[in-house]
């Protein structure tokens, strides 16, 4: 198994062009106004690599593994959990051999619907930071409002 030491970001476009040139190349579910490019990796809080992954074809998270531990033991195309600080997601279990293993979880497949490389670079960089922050909690001193029926629909207490 490959380790990623370093942020594999280049590998991920080099990889991902030659698969755009190759065995996509001219497919219907490819998104002629869209470029390889990857998106807002680093390490997460597995001690892995992860990040969004631009294609003409999809935008998907993808994670790979920057230590053998904590990194499952799962065959390709299998499923494994992943836990951000935004939430768990199930990810699909992939293997390139320039890349070695990793997981892939789609947001859009395909990525029709962008009209330029721009507004889809946003929406990737956006899924990217989204990933690593934490939902938004009630202040810890907040003290609960008790509702009624009547306040709920405007009618007062």
């Amino acid at each position: 198994m490959k380790i990623w030491q370093d942020n594999p970001s280049t590998a991920l476009v080099a990889t991902f062009a030659g698969i755009a040139a190759t065995r996509m190349h001219g497919l219907p579910i490819c998104n002629p106004r869209l470029a390889v490019e990857a998106c807002g990796f680093r390490r997460d809080p597995n001690g892995h690599w992860s990040g969004v992954m631009l294609t003409p074809w999809a935008i998907n998270l993808l994670c790979l593994p920057g230590q053998a531990e904590g990194w499952p033991p799962v065959a390709s195309g299998g499923t494994c959990q992943w836990r951000y600080p935004s939430g768990e997601y199930e990810f699909i279990v992939a293997d390139e051999a320039s890349l070695g293993p990793y997981h892939l979880c789609s947001l859009f497949s395909p990525a029709l619907e962008f009209e330029s490389q721009d507004a889809a670079l946003m929406t990737a960089l956006a899924a990217a930071e989204a990933l690593f922050r934490a939902p938004l909690e009630a202040p810890q001193d907040a003290t609960p409002v008790a509702t009624s029926r009547r306040s709920f629909l405007g009618l007062g207490r």
